[in-house]
């Protein structure tokens, strides 16, 4: 098997220097009572984003959400011209980290925006660098993604960009559309050098493999469009976040392996995926060897053989000597400072030399083993030269510890091993006299370059593999610390039940609602759940990091699903509506909402009422709108509560004293509206009059 990096893959300028000045921005803080922000995530990579939020870096959606003086991080992406007014306003530190590419396109759209020229940007009107793109062209911009779109497009003076990201083939169909048939275009090229690299280096190595991986963030524009690249030419393209999404068992059938990268995904990534693939390799190489090691193997065992039985022949059959790899047991008759001397009931004595025994540093054997002891050893040899045979405590030892391995295998079980070396790929483990490899991929779980920091460590790791007859064990201390992980998670479950009320903290937003850490597990909090009244955003409510009693509203251990409630730790407002409100009572809210007939008018979180058209002055209102705004803070009386209907009317002109100008325009009103009933009357009566006198001319004509 193959593998093979596309050319242009990973980190590009723009990133790379975005990154740079968040990190140097977190270090020239630590310590210092600064919040440090992002407009939306830094670049669209979760692991980059995760490691940022754990470092104190929280995502906002606007400036707005941002305390006053804090430290606010413009990503690479861009962001608008009314982002620096904003934050300008709210008095923010900018760390502006815009790639300059996208910098160049705001001045250029700008330049137009001020010539009176018509702006159109090609790309996806969604991704954040279009939005801030658009923020600087004024109100003549468009955004289009297709051809077709571009067909439509009836305007001249045109000034045509593109987003950084999209494809040559996009951006070269839309300009020529628009050259061709319309008047004074000017078309600029701005899509950027390392994509158009990228996106060749990855169509080219993807005509020469058997499987193409794409690895980036799904939320990456400039990822996506790697992937559809790809397809088009191999048809076995997968697009990946991490190694745990690679299709292992498909790829281990393929002799050339393609990788490509986008532009937010970190080196580290990268190789940590084409790590988990070489292991593949690994295990194909060992397969193949297979079959060469067994005959080396019989080979050994016949030279072993032979080496036998000239001992054999050499000595006198009577003796009754031990053979060459039997396991003995004998007494003890004198220990040195360098060997143990065995009776072993024949006419040779056993001898175990000071570095056939198993011992901890430098350890007295006199002190360990004593006269008259009895003691198992291995046979190695027959004859030690000295008329001697020599064994080995060692060597038996090692006979246990393989089985111990085999063991750990067979049940699952977890061994502790030394890391005493590294090698290529891996480092070497002691488990007692047994070596095994772990391999790099298999020391943590999380991505190591380097093993400096695990040698002489000793780790708890499972046995993922065992080759006795090559002396050979396979250890991964990432199972293990993914078995514990699953264990504490397991705990934390069990420990939980539907109903409890637990503490938990704010951990990212959502549309829909907020994901809230509660000791490890990520429940959701939905939208719904959160007030008794009605929020637009979970933000309106909430703060990252915020620490919150919630409820356990359900639990699906199978799909890892938790529901959460905040809104149930206080009572439902209507339910206690008689012990904070009655009749003829003056409250204060907030105008929520505007209708034709009123203006609803949220006395609490739940709790709205409604203040009828007739209700807002003392003089006639038309028009809601000249008179209230959402969010407008007034006071009103209560006029009625019906608990059954859940109905609250509210009375505005009741809290208000009626001034001499609202009494003569109500009189007059009241005048005006009786002078029409009057007008109506007599018009009536004589409609009514004038028709009896038609009647009686149609008689007498009649006759």
């Amino acid at each position: 098997m193959k593998i093979k990096i596309a050319e242009h893959a990973g980190f590009c300028f723009g990133v790379k220097e975005a990154l740079e000045k968040t990190k140097k921005t977190i270090e020239q803080n630590k310590g210092k009572d600064i919040k440090i922000y992002t407009c939306g995530p830094l670049i669209h990579n979760r692991t980059v984003t995760g490691e940022l939020r754990e470092q104190g870096v929280v995502e906002i959606e606007s400036p707005a959400e941002a305390e006053r003086g804090s430290i606010v991080i413009v990503r690479s992406h861009g962001e608008p011209e009314r982002f620096y007014q904003q934050a300008k306003d709210r008095e923010l530190c900018i760390v502006d980290a815009t790639c300059p590419f996208v910098s160049k396109i705001h001045d250029l759209v700008r330049e137009a925006s001020l010539k009176g020229r018509n702006v159109i940007v090609v790309g996806d009107a969604t991704h954040p660098e279009v939005i801030g793109t658009t923020g600087w062209a004024g109100d003549h911009c468009l955004v289009i993604d297709t051809l077709e779109m571009a067909k439509k497009i009836e305007l001249d003076h045109i000034t045509l960009v593109a987003q950084t990201t999209i494809t040559e083939e996009l951006w070269k169909s839309i300009a020529d559309c628009f050259m061709k048939n319309k008047e004074d275009v000017i078309a600029l090229h701005t899509i950027c050098n390392a994509t158009t690299e990228r996106q060749r280096s990855c169509e080219n190595l993807a005509k020469e493999s058997d499987a193409m991986i794409v690895i980036g963030d799904p939320k990456s524009a400039n990822s996506t469009k790697l992937y559809e690249i790809a397809s088009k030419y191999c048809e076995k393209t997968h697009f990946v976040d991490t190694p745990a999404d690679l299709p292992l068992k498909e790829l281990a059938k393929c002799d050339t392996i393609g990788v490509a990268a986008g532009a937010s995904t970190p080196e580290r990534i990268i190789k940590e995926v084409i790590a988990t693939m070489s292991e593949i390799f690994t295990e194909k190489e060992l397969k193949s060897q297979d079959a060469a090691v067994n005959t080396a193997v019989e080979d050994d065992e016949e030279e072993e053989f032979n080496m036998m039985h000239e001992f054999m022949e050499q000595i006198d059959k009577s003796l009754r000597l031990p053979n060459r790899g039997e396991i003995v047991e004998g007494e003890i008759v004198q220990v040195t400072s360098r060997e143990i001397v065995v009776n072993l009931g024949c006419k040779k004595d056993g001898i175990i030399p000071k570095d056939e025994l198993v011992l901890e540093g430098e350890q007295d054997l006199n002190v360990l083993y004593k006269e008259g002891d009895v003691i198992q050893a291995k046979v190695i040899k027959t004859d030690d030269g000295d008329g001697n045979i020599l064994l080995s405590r060692k060597k038996l030892e090692v006979i246990e510890h393989w089985d111990e391995i085999n063991d750990a295998l067979d049940n699952k079980l977890v061994v502790n091993a030394k890391v005493v070396k590294e090698v290529k790929g891996g480092v070497i483990a002691m488990y007692k006299e047994v070596s095994g490899f772990i391999p790099m991929s298999q020391l943590s779980d999380k991505f190591v370059e380097k093993a400096d920091e695990f040698i002489g460590k000793t780790l708890p790791v499972k046995v993922s593999r065992v080759d006795q007859k090559r002396n050979k064990a396979v250890f991964s201390h990432k199972a293990y610390l993914a078995e514990e992980k699953q264990k504490k998670v397991q705990e934390i479950w069990d420990a939980l039940s539907v109903g409890d009320v637990v503490e938990g903290v704010v951990m990212r937003f959502t549309d829909y609602g907020a994901f809230v850490d509660i000791g490890g597990l990520d429940g959701l909090l939905h939208i719904s759940e959160i007030s008794w009244g009605k929020l637009k955003h979970p933000q309106e409510a909430l703060e990252i990091g915020e620490k919150v009693q919630v409820k356990i509203l359900s639990m699906n251990s199978e799909k890892g699903k938790i529901s959460l409630g905040l809104k149930q730790n206080q009572p439902e407002p209507w339910m206690i509506i008689d012990e904070k409100y009655q009749i003829g009572q003056v409250i204060e809210g907030k105008v929520v909402q505007i209708k034709e007939y009123g203006a609803f008018v949220e006395l609490e979180p739940g709790l709205d009422g409604l203040v009828h058209i007739s209700e807002i002055a003392h003089k006639r209102v038309t028009n809601i709108a000249d008179e209230l705004t959402v969010g407008q803070e007034v006071q009103a009386k209560i006029l009625e509560i019906d608990k059954e209907r859940r109905r609250i009317s509210l009375s505005i002109k009741e809290t208000i004293e009626p001034s001499l100008f609202d009494e003569a325009a109500e009189t007059v009103e009241n005048a005006v509206e009786a002078a029409t009933d009057a007008v109506k009357e007599v018009a009536e009566t004589v409609a009514d009059k004038i028709e009896e006198i038609v009647e009686d001319v149609k008689e007498k004509i009649e006759d």
